[in-house]
């Protein structure tokens, strides 16, 4: 509950901080630079965390199949 309270009062703050009002902080233009700035490190580190993930899938893949095959040779 306490999670869910604290991520309406952070969205609300994101909007108040964008909004281009006078009576808002108009950080809209930084926010947009800043997003610009880190669009490819986000990228990169996405990009290493999706080859992380593919070869523990592929280590996972063939320790399940040597498995089978322990289990088939036991059966026989």
């Amino acid at each position: 509950m306490l999670s869910l309270i604290i991520g309406f009062v952070l969205v609300a703050f994101t909007v108040y901080a964008v909004l281009p009002f006078d009576f808002c902080l108009n950080w809209g233009s930084v926010v947009v630079e800043f997003l610009k700035g880190a669009a490819p490190v986000i990228a990169a580190l996405i990009g290493i965390i999706c080859i992380f993930i593919g070869i523990a899938d592929i280590k996972d893949k063939k320790e399940a199949r040597r498995e089978e095959l322990e289990a088939s040779k036991k059966e026989e």
